[in-house]
C-alpha cells in the first residue's frame, strides 16, 4: 500500500502577503489585480475576508460592498514564483518523488518514508518546517493514492490533516455533492445532476454501461475514482509534460496574402485555446513563429501583464505580433505557442473600468463555443474572423487526406 501526502497551501498568495506584512495578520485581506474600487477582481482573500462573503474572481468593488474594512494589496507574481519554488525545494528535503501539480499544491509518495515515523506526525512536521521557515499555513491530505489525498486535504482548511482510508469513503466521501469530486468540471455539473448523479456516491453506485454511455471513458475513470482506486502514480516530472501548449501549420502554398494568413492565424489561436481549455490553464506568454519560403525561421514572443487563454486574445496578440514581425517575404508555416502556464484559478485579468462590459460579453461567448466544442469537436463551432470563402477553403482542406494540414506539426 503507498502512502500518499496532497500538500495544499491555504489561500497561497495572500498568506505569501502576509509573510512580508504579518502585522495585517487576522485582518480581512485580498489580492487583487488592481486595487483601485472599480477596477480589477479578487485574485484570492484571506479566510477573514472570505467570512464577510469576499471570493476569487469577484469584482473589487463588489468585495469592498461585502466587506467595507477589507485591505487590498496588489498582486506580485515574481514573489509567489519564488515562494513556490521555495516550497517545493523543501518538500523534496522529504522525499524525491514530489509531484507538483500547480504554483501551490503537490503530491508526495512518502511509503519509504514512513516506515519510520506515523504518516500524520510526518505530516505534523511538513506544516510546522513551512510554518518555521516560510511562515505560510497548508492543509494535508493523507490517503493511498492521489485521489483520495487530493479529496482528503479539501476536507479541513486551513491547517488541516485529514487521513482517508478506502474503508472510509461510504462515510466521508460519497456524501459530498458531485460539485466537490476532483475531476469534475463547474461546466459538466449540470449534465451530470441531470443523469440523476447529485453525490459521489451515485457515481460509485451507478450502472456502469450508462456512465460510459453518457461520460465517455473519463466518466467511467471517475466512477472507479469515486469507489477509491486511482493507480496513478506520484510522477516528479509531470509538471515538464506541458511547459507551453502551442500549434502550427505548413500551409497549402507559400503565400504572402493577409487574408490567409489572418484565417490561418484564427484556426491556430482556436486550437491553442481549446487545448488550453483542456489542460484548464492560462498563459503570461505568447510566440509566433514564421517559416518563410526559403526555410529562414523567426520567433516573436510577448510576455503578458493579464493571462490570456481565449481565442480571441490569443489571436489579437498572434495577429499583432505577425504584424512587427512579417518581412513581407513569402510564408511556409505559421505557428503559435502559449508559455508561462498557470492554472486558471490562479489567473486574473484587470477589468478596466471603460472595457469591462466588452469583456464580459466576449467572456460569455467564448464559454459557449467553449462548450459547443468540447461536446460536438473542435470544428463544431468557428468564429467569423475569416471570410467564408477562406473558411470554405480551410475545411476542404482539413477534409483532403494526405495534405500538410492533414497533419499538423505541434510544437
Amino acid at each position: 500500500m503507498r502512502i500518499i501526502f496532497h500538500v495544499d497551501m491555504n489561500s497561497f498568495f495572500a498568506s505569501v502577503e502576509l509573510s512580508f506584512r504579518p502585522e495585517l495578520r487576522g485582518k480581512p485581506v485580498a489580492v487583487a489585480g488592481s486595487v483601485k474600487d472599480r477596477r480589477g477582481i479578487i485574485v484570492t482573500s484571506t479566510y477573514e475576508a472570505r467570512a464577510k462573503g469576499v471570493k476569487t474572481a469577484m469584482p473589487v468593488w463588489q468585495a469592498k460592498k461585502l466587506c467595507p474594512d477589507l485591505i487590498l494589496l496588489s498582486s506580485n507574481f515574481e514573489r509567489y514564483r519564488t515562494a513556490s519554488r521555495n516550497l517545493f525545494d523543501l518538500l523534496r528535503g522529504y522525499t524525491s518523488l514530489v509531484e507538483p501539480v500547480s504554483i501551490d499544491e503537490g503530491f508526495l509518495d512518502v511509503t519509504q518514508y514512513t516506515e519510520n515515523i506515523h504518516p500524520y506526525k510526518l505530516a505534523e512536521r511538513i506544516q510546522q518546517d513551512l510554518q518555521r521557515d516560510m511562515d505560510l499555513p497548508c492543509s494535508i491530505g493523507i490517503a493511498p493514492n492521489k485521489f483520495l489525498a487530493k479529496m482528503a486535504s479539501d476536507m479541513k482548511k486551513p491547517n488541516g490533516i485529514t487521513i482517508l482510508r478506502k474503508r472510509e469513503i461510504p462515510q466521508l466521501l460519497w456524501p459530498l455533492a458531485i460539485s466537490e469530486m476532483q475531476g469534475i468540471g463547474k461546466k459538466t455539473v449540470e449534465k451530470w445532476e441531470k443523469a440523476g448523479i447529485l453525490t459521489i456516491g451515485d457515481l460509485a453506485k451507478a450502472d456502469t454501461a450508462m456512465i460510459g454511455e453518457k461520460f465517455g471513458s473519463s466518466g467511467l475513470k471517475l466512477q472507479k475514482r469515486a469507489n477509491g482506486h486511482d493507480e496513478r502514480p506520484v510522477n516528479p516530472d509531470s509538471i515538464h509534460e506541458f511547459k507551453s501548449i502551442g500549434h502550427s501549420t505548413t500551409l497549402p502554398s507559400d503565400t504572402r496574402n493577409q487574408q490567409k494568413v489572418e484565417a490561418t492565424l484564427q484556426q491556430l489561436a482556436d486550437s491553442v485555446s481549446f487545448r488550453l481549455a483542456r489542460k484548464e490553464v492560462a498563459a503570461y506568454g505568447i510566440q509566433l513563429t514564421i517559416k518563410y519560403h526559403d526555410w529562414k525561421i523567426t520567433n516573436k514572443s510577448q510576455k503578458l501583464s493579464n493571462p490570456c487563454h481565449t481565442s480571441s486574445e490569443i489571436y489579437e496578440r498572434a495577429l499583432s505580433l505577425w504584424r512587427k514581425a512579417w518581412n513581407q517575404e513569402a510564408i511556409r508555416l505559421l505557428g503559435i505557442s502559449t508559455y508561462d502556464l498557470v492554472e486558471k484559478s490562479h489567473a486574473y485579468k484587470q477589468l478596466d473600468l471603460f472595457t469591462q462590459e466588452k469583456d464580459v460579453k466576449d467572456y460569455q461567448v467564448e464559454q459557449a463555443l467553449e462548450t459547443l466544442q468540447q461536446r460536438f469537436g473542435q470544428q463544431a463551432i468557428v468564429k467569423g474572423a475569416a471570410s467564408f470563402d477562406s473558411r470554405k477553403k480551410w475545411i476542404e482542406q482539413r477534409s483532403m487526406r494526405g495534405t500538410s494540414l492533414d497533419k499538423p506539426e505541434e510544437e
